[in-house]
């Protein structure tokens, strides 16, 4: 287990990553497609897609094994880099 950085989870672990965007047909496939670039076993059954009560915007669940801080923060940092993704946590 590692626990390097200070951090408070022990990798790897499973780790559920939530983006939000605009409705669009092809935002939850952006969404996969910004985490697979970091994730080797992504797998269809670890992406949950919900639309908001208005219809307006999307919410994106996807569940990795996180393998250490530096994958999450490079996660993270793809998705603030689109300008598609209005928020990720």
């Amino acid at each position: 287990m590692d626990r390097r950085d200070d951090s408070l989870l022990e990798f790897p672990c499973e780790f559920p990553i939530k983006v939000m965007g605009a409705n669009e047909p092809d935002f939850p496939n952006h969404a996969r497609q910004l985490v697979a670039n970091h994730v080797d076993d992504l797998l269809a059954g670890d992406i949950e897609s919900r639309v908001s009560r208005n219809g307006r915007f999307v919410a994106v669940t996807i569940r990795i094994q996180a393998r250490s801080r530096s994958q999450l923060d490079a996660i993270y940092r793809s998705l603030s880099d689109s300008d598609r993704v209005l928020m990720a946590l």
